[in-house]
């Protein structure tokens, strides 16, 4: 059905309107059936470059699936960073941060953090709190990773700092140690 209203749009003219939210159906359609690679050539058949960004970024915004997300946060970043203003890039790139984080994780608990994903410090944190400290060795890995020459809001001193504060909680006697005296 979809490449036949893709015809029909190269025949007759299709308002602007519908032609986004067509392919943004298409598109998400093909994202939800995992398949990346069909998603990635109908981005390109795309001719006009505001109707592909804008068709993106809806997408996105609709929040589909982690695999989706992070898709789509790696293309607007990769093709349309210089049409971003700088605060939508760094939401963008915050979540595909996040997305990437998610991945790390055990596939059955990445739900659980899900709604985090456009936030990594905040999953991280997250993840501190819940005592996930292998999960937590990963994330911080591939954040120092994703981070590297990276300006999104947050930097490496910024997960450094909340490391440490947790390691500090950690070791935070509510009491004082008395001594034993023979």
């Amino acid at each position: 059905d979809y490449e036949l209203c893709e015809e029909w749009g190269h025949l007759y003219p299709v308002p602007r309107e519908n032609l986004i939210s067509f392919h943004q159906e298409h598109l998400l359609h093909l994202l939800e059936m995992g398949d990346l690679e069909k998603a990635l050539k109908l981005l390109q058949r795309i001719e006009d470059p505001d109707i592909c960004l804008a068709i993106s970024e809806q997408c996105l915004d609709q929040h589909p699936s982690l695999a989706a997300s992070h898709f789509l946060a790696d293309y607007l970043t990769t093709h349309f960073y210089g049409n971003l203003t700088a605060a939508r890039h760094n939401e963008i790139q915050a979540l595909y941060m996040g997305s990437k984080v998610l991945l790390t994780l055990p596939e059955l608990y990445r739900v659980n953090y899900f709604h985090l994903s456009s936030r990594p410090l905040l999953m991280l944190e997250q993840l501190l709190m819940n005592m996930k400290v292998d999960w937590v060795a990963v994330a911080v890995q591939t954040l120092h990773q994703l981070l590297a020459g990276q300006d999104i809001g947050f930097a490496v001193e910024d997960i450094d700092n909340l490391l440490s504060k947790y390691a500090e909680k950690a070791l935070d006697f509510p009491f004082a140690l008395k001594e034993k005296r023979s």
